[in-house]
């Protein structure tokens, strides 16, 4: 429910604020908006009338945001770029079926973006906005209808829907096991590491699990996996990566398992959404999409291991 109509400004007295409090000047403002300067000076008084606060403080022939009006014009700012925001959605899809996606880096670029076409080509008046954020935000604040969440199934304010579990691996180039004569997980402890900044425990974690007492853990640290997974290739050191996220790495033979040792699951992707979005049509239809196409995947990842054919 809007409030009433005393609390919304006119779109024109917001635009004369919001340029004159980026630009700071009046003149600026005008020239911006091809109003005059009297004619912004004017728009900027009438919003104050209507607030009952002091945006500027008129100091000669310049202005200087009061504490109120800066505040104000932060939030004015973004709801414009909202609206913007929305409008060009509108306009590169009239029919309105947009989905804004906050994707993970790794994911977005190795898993998801290679099979979005599919979804593209079967739900065609769909439009998806790929976005690339690392941390969660709050939906009541944001664009975005929807995200792809790595770790606890936790998220505030936002309904969960489970995508799969998440096995690390060691992996290094084939050169690199031969050189440093990888058998066993305790072998790990004399060769180059490669660590995750955003997962500094992650090799301290494996060891654990394979029951292998280690000291301090050094070597080469990256803050995304890409460049990780190039770094392992080129033979720099043995990383633990994501299984279902170097498939192609694995089976053109540029990456191979370090060694044998136990299953370690690192977390939980999830898609996360508000739940007044569940059932908006995009998002329902990409719900149903993602889903059944980690499940298609993860059959294929059986077959594999187990020696079959995929079939057509």
């Amino acid at each position: 429910m809007l409030p009433p109509r005393r609390f919304l400004p006119s779109f024109s007295l917001l635009s004369a604020f919001e340029a004159a409090a980026r630009t700071g000047s009046v003149t600026a403002a005008a020239n911006e908006l091809g109003l005059t300067q009297s004619a912004v000076s004017r728009q900027i008084s009438a919003l104050e009338r209507q607030l009952g606060v002091a945006l500027f403080l008129r100091e000669r022939q310049t202005i200087r945001l009061t504490l109120a009006g800066d505040g104000y014009a932060r939030e004015v700012r973004e709801a414009l770029r909202r609206i913007s925001h929305a409008s060009l959605n509108l306009r590169a899809n009239p029919s309105g079926g947009t989905l804004n996606l906050a994707v993970l880096p790794f994911f977005g670029t190795r898993w998801l973006t290679p099979r979005i076409g599919r979804f593209l080509e079967a739900h065609p008046g769909v439009v998806v906005n790929l976005i690339t954020r690392l941390e969660p935000f709050d939906f009541r604040f944001d664009t975005l209808d929807a995200a792809i969440h790595f770790g606890s199934a936790r998220w505030p304010g936002a309904t969960l829907t489970f995508l799969m579990d998440e096995e690390v691996v060691p992996a290094c180039s084939p050169a690199f096991k031969t050189k440093h004569d990888l058998q066993t997980p305790a072998d790990m402890l004399r060769a180059p590491l490669l660590h995750l900044n955003t997962r500094p425990d992650a090799w301290e974690l494996w060891f654990s699990r394979n029951r292998i007492g280690f000291d301090a853990l050094h070597g080469m640290l990256f803050d995304q996996f890409m460049t990780m997974v190039e770094a392992a290739t080129a033979g720099l050191g043995a990383a633990l990566l994501p299984r279902f996220l170097i498939g192609r790495e694995l089976e053109q033979g540029l990456l191979v398992p370090a060694v044998e040792a136990e299953k370690m699951e690192t977390g939980q992707y999830h898609l996360v959404y508000p739940p007044d979005r569940a059932t908006y049509p995009p998002l329902a239809a990409f719900r149903d999409w993602i889903t059944d196409e980690i499940h298609h995947d993860e059959n294929r990842q059986d077959m594999l291991a187990n020696g079959g054919g995929i079939g057509q």
